[in-house]
């Protein structure tokens, strides 16, 4: 098949619910993704943050393909090998945190440590960030912010409380002996890409700890490296309760998890499960992953590539640019106008990114791409934010 007849296939059978590019994409390697006639694109967006180690990744590729032979599917209820030793570095990685679910999702991670917190604390209130993104499914959504998301499947789960980010004057006020977890990014993602700013969360842990209440820190999207840490919250002072865990856990193969500290209690059998969680084929994709993370010191290169691309893009000359953030290789660029049209014209010269809201443009290249790529996209970015975009044949 050729790429129309992908894009025209895919759009005649679609849900409704994404909306479409018009590339096809069939093969990817590193930072760079194919179309069916062969032309390549650099891969800023990661495939929303999945793919740290890039596509297809050699190391990933042959774990799947042993552990394919081997086991593919297992319920958690009988131990195994794979799953054990993910256990094992995950827990090592996160200091503190010693129990893990297995899941299949970022939004699934969510809904897990929401239910453990209620089911630890036994009270209902939980307070998120206004901005904040934790996933689509009603208890993760109830968490969300954005009222697009929220409004079409009101009422959504009550006792849910939102308050400015990076205020910790306004957690003083809403976070009592009824709150049973603050959940945050430590770096908002979709919301615009917004750090932590120095000890907020801290702040929050005290807050917490000195109400009863838990600290759910959601690094979905921040964690395993992108931010210069393994884990994003590793750049403050704390120890989170729960922590959610997804997307480039195991490099591109659909994996979540909730890490667990020693103050959630109450976890007995039935409380919570899932069928696919924790299948052997995925935990060794998660190992093969992590391994390579480590090896390759995928944390330092984050931070070492994300400050060379933060310093390249702060030299852009546009009054377009109102501010350029970050933390890592996960940087937004906020314009003072829509981004979709800068958006298109990246696309156009073959560069893959993403939005963060209507005025944010938001990079989240693999951890391994070359520093002349990052010239490459570094170049694509001044062009584009300096230069008058070109009008499309309907005007826009």
């Amino acid at each position: 098949m050729n790429s129309h007849e992908i894009i025209q296939i895919e759009n005649e059978h679609t849900s409704g619910v994404y909306a479409k590019q018009p590339l096809a994409f069939v093969r990817g390697q590193g930072a760079v993704l194919w179309d069916v006639e062969g032309n390549a694109y650099l891969d800023c967006s990661s495939g929303h943050g999945v793919a740290n180690l890039g596509h297809a990744h050699p190391r990933i590729s042959a774990a799947l393909a042993e552990q394919s032979t081997r086991l593919i599917t297992l319920f958690e209820t009988f131990p195994n090998d794979q799953r054990a030793q993910l256990m094992e570095k995950l827990t090592r990685l996160a200091p503190g945190l010693e129990r893990v679910f297995f899941c299949n999702s970022g939004t699934e991670a969510v809904e897990a440590a929401l239910k453990f917190a209620r089911l630890s604390t036994g009270r209902q209130g939980i307070v998120a960030a206004m901005r904040g993104f934790h996933g689509r499914t009603l208890g993760a959504l109830s968490a969300t912010w954005n009222k697009n998301y929220r409004e079409p499947f009101l009422p959504l789960v009550p006792q849910f409380t939102h308050v400015p980010y990076n205020k910790a004057h306004a957690l003083e006020k809403v976070v009592t002996d009824e709150t049973a977890a603050v959940i945050l990014e430590a770096v908002q993602g979709e919301g615009g890409v917004y750090p932590a700013a120095p000890g907020y969360l801290e702040t929050a842990e005290r807050i917490c700890r000195n109400h009863g209440a838990l600290l759910i820190i959601d690094e979905v999207q921040t964690g395993f490296c992108r931010t210069g840490k393994m884990f994003a919250y590793q750049h403050s002072r704390i120890t989170p309760d729960l922590l959610c865990c997804a997307k480039s856990l195991a490099g591109g193969l659909p994996i979540g998890a909730v890490l667990i500290g020693t103050r959630v209690q109450h976890l007995t059998p039935g409380t919570h499960g899932s069928t696919f969680g924790g299948n052997p084929l995925a935990c060794a994709a998660g190992l093969a992953s992590l391994s390579v993370m480590e090896e390759e010191h995928l944390a330092r290169q984050a931070a070492e590539k994300g400050a060379y691309l933060m310093a390249k893009l702060q030299q852009i000359d546009s009054a377009l640019v109102r501010e350029v953030r970050g933390q890592g290789l996960m940087i937004g660029i906020e314009l003072k106008e829509k981004v979709s049209p800068y958006l298109k014209a990246l696309q156009e010269k073959h560069i893959l990114a993403l939005n963060a809201g209507m005025t944010v443009i938001r990079l989240l290249p693999p951890l391994v791409i070359t520093y002349e790529q990052l010239d490459t996209l570094a170049e694509a970015l001044n062009d584009v934010l300096t230069q008058p975009l070109q009008a499309g044949p309907d005007g826009e």
